[in-house]
């Protein structure tokens, strides 16, 4: 399937004067049209063969509307200051984009309603095609922000290998060279308000908590009564020690950037201090849009890694683990590896509860801090700008 954003498919359509009927508004002739199983132009139609081209198309037709909404979240968010008015449309998109996405998951089984042998029937007149030749999921995965270092090779091949037009391969580097929504996303984490407040710096009120929560943690565990077993004691201590160098490793930027660069972690140094603070202050008004965001971001990677999970199981199921693929794959084992964190875009966020203290420890905002993080529109602590009160950006 072609680029959704081809200039072919960009069809000019005039209304006509006594305006237009169901079908014709749908141009359902043409996309009726074509679901043409192979089957039945050589004589001897497959009866499941039609349902394997729906379901494939639907997914297609859904790819299609998914990219539409990423490109629209993706320039709001590119713009320098992100208003309150983005953020709302920002959350209703991603929000559109879950509940589609748990659709395609869903979708796979009624492809299972087909059985390995009726899938037999017509699965070699499939060959070479196959799954992976999707354009537009390849723009989805690169729009989204999948690192093309961290792919799995596809028959030992760089995954542009299996295009073989000039435009659509054109198209896709295109999107590899575009701002990803996970860059667009750090760009606007690193932004957030309280960060480089005056009064109210967060990465340091936290980092000093944290540094004293772990002391006290250390301290208890290393001056518990000594009639206890020591191998539980060890045990606690040895527990401390652990997560003073988790903790470390968000501390140091140097470590947190050696992680970037093993694949483990995504997000700035920056980026992960804003995503932190909107989940600790989440119940701040400035902070429930941006916490909803950061939930549906999450979301989305895990139905596309439960999609793939169906994908490799439905896989599984009906041509075994030793079967190659239709275009040339390892077939399952290729698709298993895809299921591993690598692909996963916003994997820092579901790592955040690694890092959460409880209420207790949690650094107290100041009064000018709490007033700005309580406030939507025009801000009072704003007012002795020259220009006077701003529109509330982000």
């Amino acid at each position: 399937m072609n680029d959704s954003n081809s200039d072919e498919n960009n069809l000019t359509r005039a209304v006509p004067r006594g305006g237009m009927l169901y079908g014709e508004y749908l141009m359902l002739d043409q996309l009726l049209g074509c679901v043409e199983p192979i089957t039945r132009s050589l004589g001897d139609e497959v009866h499941d063969e039609h349902l394997f081209i729906i379901t494939h198309q639907a997914y297609e037709l859904w790819f299609k509307q998914i990219i539409h909404e990423l490109d629209s979240v993706r320039k709001l968010l590119g713009n320098q200051d992100v208003s309150e008015t983005s953020m709302l449309i920002i959350t209703s998109r991603l929000s559109r984009i879950v509940l589609i996405l748990k659709l395609l998951v869903d979708q796979v089984s009624i492809l299972e309603t087909m059985t390995a042998l009726e899938f037999m029937e017509f699965r070699n007149y499939l060959s070479p095609a196959s799954g992976f030749q999707s354009v537009q999921f390849r723009l989805l995965e690169n729009k989204l922000g999948v690192k093309n270092e961290l792919r799995i090779n596809y028959g030992k091949s760089h995954y542009l290998k299996v295009f073989e037009d000039p435009k659509v391969i054109e198209t896709i580097k295109q999107s590899e060279q575009e701002p990803s929504l996970l860059d667009l996303i750090q760009r606007w984490l690193e932004r957030t308000p309280g960060l480089e407040e005056r009064d109210f710096k967060f990465w340091d009120r936290y980092t000093e908590v944290v540094t004293s929560m772990l002391a006290e943690q250390r301290k208890a565990a290393e001056s518990s009564e000594t009639d206890s077993d020591p191998s539980v004691r060890e045990q606690v201590i040895s527990e401390c020690k652990r997560r003073e160098e988790i903790f470390d490793s968000i501390f140091d930027e140097t470590k947190h950037n050696g992680l970037i660069a093993r694949g483990e972690r995504r997000f700035s140094h920056k980026a992960l201090q804003g995503a932190l603070m909107i989940s600790f202050y989440r119940d701040q008004p400035r902070f429930n849009q941006p916490y909803q965001v950061l939930t549906s971001l999450m979301d989305i990677d895990s139905l596309i890694t439960k999609w793939r999970y169906n994908h490799v199981q439905m896989v599984l199921r009906m041509i075994g683990s030793h079967q190659m693929g239709t275009g040339g794959s390892s077939g399952y084992h290729y698709l298993r590896s895809t299921l591993s964190d690598r692909y996963k875009v916003f994997v820092d966020l579901f790592n955040l509860s690694t890092f959460l203290v409880s209420k207790e420890y949690l650094p107290l905002l100041t009064p000018r801090i709490k007033n700005k993080l309580n406030k939507l529109g025009p801000r009072d602590d704003d007012s002795d700008h020259e220009d006077g009160p701003k529109k509330d950006t982000w």
